[in-house]
This record gives structure tokens, sequence and C-alpha cells, in this order.
């Protein structure tokens, strides 16, 4: 594996393990809940990428570093300073799960477009699809265990940052090969969703009544 993917799937892996655990910690969940939150949010939309590609059995568990990754992780939130500094301010805890989802975003959404590329994907909708598909699949996993809509479809841009990441990097790939690209789509990907939180950008919602 090229040495870049596997420091973003690292990179990717830790914050959405990060985002996963501090939602279970905030729904009241106990030890194994946290751990199980951050290793589902970590892994899951790869398991979801891998199955639509026909990877069986998924590489989550033929490689369970990221797993592990992602348990240990997730266990970073019981000690006594960490829970402190995050849960004694409830803004301090927003900011710190935001940039953890908007990194673990971008970082999933190359590594899934680079895992298409390897196996032969070569259509742009299916390349971008599954780059979005495990960029998001894992905190909509997230969300729905913990009993929250998916902060996919109620929170600012998000599968739409995920989308304009993976079309920058594709967009890019062939000039500036695979560690510049990934990395302009990563902060591109970052940068929306903080533009997206700081001018209060949303997708239309419709109401009854």
């Amino acid at each position: 594996m090229d040495l870049f993917i596997f420091a973003v799937e690292l990179i990717g892996t830790f914050a959405f393990a990060a985002s996963g655990a501090m939602r279970a910690v905030s729904k009241r969940m106990d030890a194994f809940g946290v751990v199980m939150l951050g290793v589902i949010t970590a892994v899951g939309g790869g398991v979801m990428r891998d199955v639509i590609l026909g990877i069986h059995p998924p590489a989550a568990f033929e490689k369970p570093l990221y797993a592990a990754l992602a348990a240990a992780s997730s266990a970073l939130f019981f000690f006594p300073f960490v829970r402190r500094r995050l849960y004694g301010d409830s803004s301090r805890f927003e900011r710190v799960l935001f940039w953890m989802d908007s990194l673990g975003l971008g970082a999933f959404t190359v590594t899934g477009i680079s895992a298409a590329l390897a196996a032969g994907g070569e259509s742009g909708f299916l390349l971008i699809s599954l780059g979005v598909m495990t960029g998001t699949g894992g905190g909509v996993l997230r969300d729905l265990l913990a009993g929250s809509t998916p902060y996919i479809f109620t929170k600012e841009i998000y599968a739409c940052a995920s989308i304009a990441g993976g079309i920058i990097y594709l967009s890019l790939y062939s000039l500036l090969g695979e560690k510049l690209s990934g990395a302009a789509a990563i902060g591109a990907v970052v940068m929306i969703r903080y533009l997206a939180v700081k001018f209060r950008w949303n997708l239309p919602t419709f109401f009854e009544g």
C-alpha cells in the first residue's frame, strides 16, 4: 500500500473513532458502547465500500490494525484529563467533534476513491460515489446507533463537501499525483465544512404547515 494513503487511512481512522466515541459518551453509553461506536464509525464506511467492490472479506476484517487503532482512540476518552477538557465545556466539545468529523470525512473520501481505483474502478460516478460512501457511511451508522437523525441529512454542508473533495481529487490526480491531489481534496473538504458552519450554509429544508 502507498505510504501516503496508509497515513491518510490512519488519520481518518483516528478522527472518526474519536467522533464516534464522543457521540457515545454524550449519549451516556457504557465503556463497551463507547469503544464499539468508535470502531463502527471508523470502519463502517470502508466495509460498505468493500462490499460494493466485491472485496470479501472487507479490509477492516483482514487488517485488524484499523479496528485496533479505532478501539485505542476511543479508549482515550476514559482518561480523566481528556474527559474534563472536553465535557466540562460544551462549546469545546462541539468544536473538537466538528474538526474530528470534518478531518475524517476528507480523509476517507480520498481513501475510498483510492481503494476504488485500486480495484479497477474507472467511472467517475462510481469513484466519487464510493468516496462519499466511505466518508459518510460510518457517521450514518454512528448516528443511527446513537438514536439521532444522521448528521449527513441535517447539518450544514456535509455530503456535498465530500462530493466536492472527490471531484477535486480526481480532477487533480493526473496533474499533481496522488499525494498533492489527496492533500488538496482533504483540505477542500475541511474548508467547505468550516465555511458552512461559519456562514451557516445549509441545503433547503421543507416543513409542512
